[in-house]
């Protein structure tokens, strides 16, 4: 049972029309909870999230679920998650990870941040994992949250509508509904070019 609930959280968005079906309503809770989890924790980052919005985007253009409820709920759970993911990073990352962290990579790190960290917040959005580090490495650079907040909100909004909005437009074209795993796969490649121009840039700096 445990086994199973694991398996349906980590490929959701494969199970999401037969949760649609089966509990209604309530999946909004569901999706809200698992972009707030992939967002909000470090030491979770494999969960759905680039698949889960495009395919929640493909349930809504079929009227399965609501496209503005979707476009509320995961901006909310996505800048709610990065935000609690910050404040771990900023009050327990240095202690807890002060002894395994390196002294001169952790002042790299608030170099980087300094200089980097508005592009940095809203770039990571469209990059797995880096998705998830991202804002507990600028709490635990000390980055000013006020600043780490407009670009949360810019870069969860951003990253929620490139997704949903792709998945509503997109998702139910036969070629892009029977190859999903492929065009995610792109979409995310070219939305981290910018990433990789700023990091072979902060490289050429340093």
């Amino acid at each position: 049972m445990v086994n199973q609930i694991i398996q349906i959280f980590l490929y959701l968005d494969q199970y999401l029309g037969g949760i649609i079906k089966a509990y209604g309503i309530f999946v909004y809770f569901l999706l809200f909870f698992v972009i707030f989890l992939e967002t909000g924790f470090v030491i979770i980052p494999f969960l759905p999230g680039d698949s889960l919005l495009f395919v929640a985007g493909t349930f809504a253009a079929t009227g399965a679920l609501n496209l503005y409820v979707l476009l509320i709920l995961f901006s909310l759970a996505a800048i709610i998650g990065d935000s609690v993911n910050y404040f771990v990073g900023n009050y327990f990352g240095v202690k807890v990870f002060s002894k395994f962290i390196n002294k001169k990579y952790m002042d790299k790190t608030k170099d980087f941040y300094h200089q980097y960290g508005a592009k940095t917040i809203v770039i990571s959005r469209f990059v797995p994992i880096i998705r998830s580090m991202a804002p507990f490495v600028a709490g635990m650079g000390k980055m000013d949250y006020k600043k780490f907040l407009v670009y949360n909100v810019v870069g969860g909004i951003a990253w929620v509508a490139v997704f949903v909005f792709g998945g509503y437009f997109f998702g139910t074209i036969p070629i892009i509904k029977n190859h999903l795993t492929i065009s995610i796969i792109i979409i995310v490649i070219l939305s981290t070019i910018p990433a990789v121009i700023e990091f072979f840039k902060f490289k050429k700096m340093n």
